[in-house]
């Protein structure tokens, strides 16, 4: 016994002291996962506070992108309002700004501005229309889709000459000069529109059809020299009335009187030109009408594409002019 106890006493202080180290080393474990557990949340917080910030700035750019929007809006409904009130002005004083990119000139009143307006809405429908015949003819549609389709575009031709007419009350001279139209297109004016006889060059025709279309190129040809030679004698008769006699350099009542009669009869003749407008309109339209009527359906609806593509080829020459370069 008496040997026994001082070997359980180094036991005991051998089991001491390995507890100790175990505790030890448990504190220090316990120290490293909370310094790991620590340097996570650091980590932690900062990637938060790295993406807050980052959302701050997203927010602030957002602002100031928003801002930026509202006020090009702002500057530029200020810009259209005073457009709108230029244009009104424009209006009110009877100025007409051609599409063609010519330079303004004064008109009188608004009618030759409404009639480019309502030209401009009629091609944009005619090209409708053709985009419609022309799918049809590709697509080999029947005749009675086809005639109705032709029948359209006929009735739309009728309804220009129609605002052509109106147009002619207010200013004659405007339909005239052509300047509601591209300058390749003016470049071949003929009395405020196209010659019917030329656009009469069909593709291959039936004996029959050919003498049709012959005889309806030679009536064309006349009616429109006639209004041709008309127009010359008119112009002739206007130079003459406008030339003779002079008003003086006395400014007498005799000679004043003398001054307001020629202008009164060169007035009178100026008023024939809305007859001769309407003249070879109406020659225009029948002779669209007279074509339809020789060819067949499919025919027709091939001489329309035809005529419109024409006058298409004369509106790009005229883009392509005006767009060429200048030394």
């Amino acid at each position: 016994m008496a040997d026994a106890s001082p070997r359980t006493d180094i036991s005991t202080d051998v089991d001491t002291d390995e507890k100790n180290q175990m505790f030890d080393r448990g504190q220090y474990g316990l120290m490293a996962a909370s310094d790991s557990s620590d340097r996570s949340k650091d980590k932690s917080d900062q990637k938060t506070l790295r993406r807050l910030a980052q959302n701050r700035e997203a927010a602030r750019k957002s602002r100031l992108r928003k801002k930026a929007y509202v006020q090009q809006l702002e500057s530029s409904r200020l810009k259209l309002t005073q457009l709108e009130q230029e244009l009104q002005r424009a209006r009110q004083q009877g100025i007409f700004i051609s599409s063609s990119g010519d330079q303004a000139h004064s008109m009188s009143g608004n009618g030759a501005m409404a009639f480019d307006v309502e030209y401009g809405r009629w091609l944009e429908e005619q090209n409708r229309q053709i985009n419609e015949l022309r799918s049809a003819v590709n697509s080999h549609a029947g005749d009675t889709e086809l005639r109705i389709i032709n029948d359209g575009i006929l009735a739309h031709y009728d309804e220009i000459f129609r605002l052509k007419g109106v147009a002619a009350k207010t200013d004659v001279f405007h339909l005239l000069s052509g300047m509601w139209k591209t300058p390749a297109e003016r470049c071949f004016l003929w009395l405020g529109g196209f010659r019917s006889s030329e656009l009469l060059k069909l593709e291959p025709l039936t004996e029959q059809q050919l003498v049709g279309i012959t005889n309806l190129q030679q009536s064309s040809q006349q009616a429109e020299d006639a209004l041709s030679q008309g127009m010359e004698a008119l112009q002739q008769s206007l130079a003459e009335t406008l030339s003779s006699g002079s008003l003086g350099s006395s400014g007498s009542s005799g000679n004043v009187a003398n001054y307001m009669g020629q202008m009164a009869m060169a007035m009178g003749k100026l008023g024939t030109l809305e007859g001769f407008i309407r003249q070879a309109d109406n020659l225009r339209l029948q002779t669209l009408q007279q074509m339809h009527r020789i060819l067949t359906t499919r025919q027709s609806a091939r001489a329309l594409l035809a005529i419109h593509d024409y006058f298409s080829r004369l509106r790009a020459l005229s883009s392509l002019w005006l767009a060429r370069p200048r030394e």
